[in-house]
């Protein structure tokens, strides 16, 4: 597989040896001994799937106590991804980086603990799956203002309003939030 670092130190995209001909194709979506030797010595506990309609968003999402680290990627349609570091001592504080993830390039995002995640799909009928390295605990979910004009996040939205939950709607901005150490 090929790791690519990202502008802010931690998140990962990654794309995998894709095996292919008229048949179809073939690829290791997570092997522990191969992540391991490249530096993500992971252990997963629950993965997760939504399906979306194009200009849905979710996030900016995060758990604080109780961080998890996901490994996204995309098995239908498109998504732009896009994470921000909350670590409060890190040089890249309340900065973001984002990624296109496709069903057609295969790519994987590693998302680190300590940093607010979301998406916004691109096409209907978008598959996102995530193994996540912690479980799912609603009583320490954070929502990060999607729009926080601090942050900046440069979502693709081509003159679309973005189809929010009422708990992304309700996202607080930087300021607000309950960062890590």
């Amino acid at each position: 597989m090929n790791i690519i670092e990202c502008d802010i130190p931690g998140p990962l995209v990654i794309e995998p040896k894709v095996f292919g001909d008229d048949r179809g194709f073939f690829m290791e979506s997570w092997n522990a001994e191969g992540f391991a030797k490249a530096g993500l010595d992971l252990t997963f506990v629950q993965d997760n799937h939504s399906r979306s309609q194009k200009g849905v968003l979710r996030g900016m999402h995060f758990q604080n106590p109780g961080p998890q680290g996901k490994l996204v990627r995309v098995v239908r349609g498109a998504v732009f991804d896009a994470v921000v570091d909350l670590r409060r001592s890190s040089p890249t504080f309340g900065k973001w980086t984002g990624v296109t993830l496709s069903a057609e390039n295969k790519r994987m995002f590693w998302v680190p603990e300590g940093f607010a995640h979301g998406f916004l799909t691109l096409e209907d009928d978008t598959d996102f799956l995530y193994k996540c390295t912690t479980p799912y605990a609603p009583q320490n979910e954070g929502s990060l203002a999607w729009d926080d004009p601090t942050v900046g996040i440069e979502w693709p939205l081509d003159g679309i309003t973005p189809l929010l939950s009422g708990k992304d709607a309700a996202g607080i901005p930087l300021d607000q939030v309950k960062t890590f150490p």
